[in-house]
């Protein structure tokens, strides 16, 4: 089922359309592959949205910076000076955040239009990102799918192919607040990683790949989620071909439980602590399942670069619970 959200400033007309499955629904646009709502239930089976959105497509143009629940790409994350060399080539990027590129550019997958198709219980939702869109080279055909489960896990699937080398780590940018409200610092967060990487005061990589004993970084046992966080979390797990479970985030009020499970190396754990109104700081937590940032400009880190005659594949699923 779809229905008409909005329309663009240039008349392009964006529509939202809803999965429901297994005590699940799921609000998603075609402008930017939103995640506009996620509705679930709590302990007492009282629905409730978990994840940040805006009620109207003007909130998402007069707000774009906090990329709500939006597909991100070319590449999440930041790349140091807007730069990165492959092959011999240096390409220059748009410095969006500060002297650095962030989130795929000026106008990456976040603000555009995608063609979206019903499959079985989910959305296929397709774009095609032309060779020197935002200084990334190649053309690049990409598709991402939702979906609902049997128990209303939302999985979401990333497929890219591209006919010049070029990298490519997409995520999604959603916030989630199990409470429905208020804030989010007071959820509990375990996270399976022994590692992270620590950042300079730009938020670049130094390299490093620290352990979290003893740090604040530490979320193995599961504890207290707090504030203060924009970092990469160092999965145990490894890039895997199927999804891994990797963290649970729970809200003691609610009872709801979130677990993510994945494909991917890392996550950036998030805690809005910069993000603005109508929103307040800690109003949600992102986890963002990723490879890690700055990879083009770090040999040393997992690879991201996509060539010609491969199949870029990445997916993470969201479940929800109860206790």
């Amino acid at each position: 089922m779809n229905e008409l959200f909005g329309t663009l400033p240039d008349g392009t007309p964006v529509h939202r359309w809803a999965l429901e499955r297994a005590g699940v629904r799921v609000r998603i646009l075609s402008y930017g592959g939103i995640v506009q709502s996620v509705e679930v239930p709590d302990r007492e089976g009282r629905a409730g949205d978990v994840v940040l959105g805006f009620p109207d497509l003007d909130g998402y143009l007069a707000h774009p910076e906090p990329f709500l629940g939006a597909l991100i790409g070319r590449y999440a994350n930041r790349i140091a000076g807007a730069r990165f060399p492959l092959d011999g080539v240096t390409y220059a990027l748009a410095p969006n955040n500060g002297p650095n590129s962030l989130h795929g550019g000026e106008r990456g997958f976040d603000k555009r239009v995608w063609d979206v198709t019903a499959v079985g219980h989910g959305l296929r939702l397709t774009r095609v990102s032309p060779h020197g869109e935002e200084g990334f080279p190649g053309r690049l055909e990409v598709s991402v799918t939702y979906t609902l489960d049997e128990r209303g896990a939302l999985g979401i699937a990333y497929e890219a192919v591209t006919d010049a080398p070029t990298p490519v780590n997409p995520t999604n940018h959603s916030y989630w607040n199990l409470a429905g409200s208020g804030s989010a610092a007071g959820h509990e967060l375990r996270v399976a990683a022994s590692r992270f990487t620590p950042v300079d005061a730009d938020l670049i990589p130094t390299g490093e790949l620290a352990d979290v004993t003893g740090t604040r970084f530490d979320f193995r046992q599961g504890r207290e989620v707090g504030t203060g966080y924009d970092h990469n979390l160092v999965l145990d797990k490894g890039v895997t071909p199927e999804p891994v479970e990797v963290a649970e985030l729970y809200d003691p009020e609610s009872g709801r439980v979130l677990t993510v499970a994945t494909t991917e190396p890392g996550m950036q754990l998030y805690t809005a602590d910069h993000i603005g109104a109508p929103f307040a700081p800690g109003a949600g937590v992102a986890l963002e399942t990723q490879h890690f940032p700055d990879s083009p400009n770090r040999p040393e880190f997992p690879d991201t670069v996509l060539r010609p005659g491969e199949v870029f594949r990445s997916a993470t699923v969201y479940g929800f619970g109860v206790r």
